[in-house]
């Protein structure tokens, strides 16, 4: 039978198979449980991109295993048994969240993540802040120098270049000393580094690992979505670090793409470290379930944790960490950050270099600006992923024309991930205001409550108005149309970005 290729026919071919393409995009997305925005943002996708689409999703859109899910939260239980009695007394022993007046809020947020996330709080830290690479970087590397017992880090990028190589080196001389050094990095952010990076230091008696892969030889994860996005260091369970800084060249400067990197990490010298050991034993022992490394053993970190009250107030800071991921649904850094905007009296300053909320912390902010708190939101002058940028400046616009005060930093690449608000609240991590760090990446948070620490914040945040441009309504107008038809794009495939 011979056909006659006509329009006609080559229309209705094209017609059935887009609506088989539909169909299928139809089964794919409802096939597993989303929110409503994420749902239609993959149904455009899918639809838009018949092929391509497909592939990203094979990617990047598929969900957790339920075999992933069940060991990141039996991992969570273990931890949980050893520590929840602890936890239980905490705040019924020390008094210092109970009071009334300006502390209440800390005691709300301080409620809040606990019952959320079991977060421990903790009294009795020292807290050091750094907004530069270099300083930071160096003082890190004097620690793992000095380190006796163990050393583990925990990083979304951990690149093999010259400092990842100075990092490295740092910990190699550790293993070398007997000291227990474990590495746990993302695939997809520490692109370039192979398992070979790793060789001496295992050869030395540490251990290095991927999150969550079942092969150190594997350079891709067939899950893209979900990424390890937390930074954090501990050194002997005394010294902690956590905040926003990666392990790669950008990150002091070295990368003239983006020039100056602006960023925020704390030091810890205090319990709250021994809570960070928590976090990553949970994250590695995950991880070796699917290799031959050798677990982290929590009993002796919870034998340790003897809270005690701040001998210095003004100088001992009452902290959590927080965490989340897409293991569950408590979002408790995202409601952590709702909390804080919504009982806000004074002000609120945020940092980020991703502006992409979900809808309940934009009208938070908005009902916040409204309501007469001085709202301050610093986003980056320039984009390291050009549809989130542009996603980024559509909410810059539509805050600014709700009352909000956002600020583009011009000195180099703001990448911070701070919130500040009234005397003695602040938050300092990895997770970013986006989709992505509310629901698909792996975040850690740190939750303090400290007049000096805060004070100290928002100092900061208002030295860096100072290079700074206060966006405009007529800012945004000028744009070209070409500019705010991507804007306008890159938000419908916000909850995918």
């Amino acid at each position: 039978m011979n056909i006659v290729w006509t329009w006609d026919v080559v229309r209705r071919i094209i017609e059935v198979l887009w609506l088989i393409n539909i169909a299928f995009a139809i089964w794919t997305v409802f096939r597993t449980r989303r929110d409503i925005a994420s749902t239609w943002a993959w149904l455009l996708v899918l639809s838009l991109f018949p092929v391509i689409g497909f592939i990203v999703y094979l990617f990047v859109g598929r969900k957790l295993s339920s075999d992933d899910i069940f060991s990141i939260r039996d991992e969570r239980q273990r931890f949980r048994k050893r520590v929840v009695a602890r936890q239980e007394d905490l705040l019924s022993k020390h008094k210092l969240l109970l009071q009334s007046g300006r502390l209440a809020r800390a005691r709300q947020l301080a409620t809040l993540s606990s019952g959320l996330d079991d977060a421990i709080v903790t009294f009795n830290n020292r807290v050091k802040v750094f907004i530069d690479g270099k300083k930071l970087f160096t003082k890190m590397i004097d620690d793992f120098d000095q380190a006796q017992d163990h050393i583990y880090v925990e990083f979304y990028t951990f690149y093999a270049d010259e400092l990842g190589h100075k990092i490295l080196a740092a910990l190699e001389r550790a293993a070398e000393r007997g000291v227990t050094v474990k590495v746990l990095y993302d695939l997809s952010g520490s692109r370039g580094t192979t398992y070979k990076f790793f060789a001496h230091l295992e050869e030395l008696g540490g251990e290095a690992q991927p999150f969550n892969s079942r092969s150190t030889k594997r350079l891709s994860t067939p899950r893209l979505n979900y990424h390890l996005h937390r930074k954090i260091v501990v050194v002997d369970g005394k010294i902690g670090y956590i905040g926003g800084f990666n392990i790669g060249d950008q990150y002091v400067g070295k990368k003239a793409k983006f020039g100056y990197w602006r960023d925020t990490h704390l030091r810890i010298i205090g319990q709250a470290a021994l809570t960070l050991t928590g976090r990553f034993a949970m994250d590695w022992n995950m991880t070796c379930r699917k290799t031959d490394k050798h677990r982290v053993d929590i009993k002796k970190m919870v034998e340790q944790l003897d809270i005690k009250r701040p001998a210095d107030p003004n100088k001992d800071v009452v902290m959590q960490t927080v965490s989340s991921g897409p293991d569950n649904e408590d979002y408790a850094i995202r409601r952590g950050y709702e909390s804080i905007i919504s009982s806000a009296r004074k002000y609120v300053y945020i940092q980020t270099p991703y502006l992409i909320p979900e809808e309940s912390v934009l009208e938070a902010l908005i009902v916040a600006a409204r309501s007469g708190i001085d709202v301050r939101v610093m986003i980056p002058c320039m984009p390291d992923h050009p549809f989130v940028y542009r996603a980024t400046e559509y909410y810059a616009k539509y805050l600014v024309n709700n009352g909000v005060k956002v600020y583009k930093y011009n000195h180099g690449f703001l990448h911070a991930k701070t919130m500040v608000s009234g005397d003695n609240l602040a938050s300092v991590g990895s997770a970013n205001q986006d989709y992505r760090s509310y629901r698909l990446n792996w975040e850690a948070n740190a939750f303090a409550y400290n007049e000096k620490l805060t004070a100290q914040l928002k100092k900061i945040f208002e030295d860096d108005i100072k290079d700074s441009t206060l966006l405009t309504p007529e800012y945004f107008n000028q744009q070209s149309r070409w500019r705010k038809f991507k804007q306008y794009f890159s938000r419908l495939l916000s909850p995918v970005l």
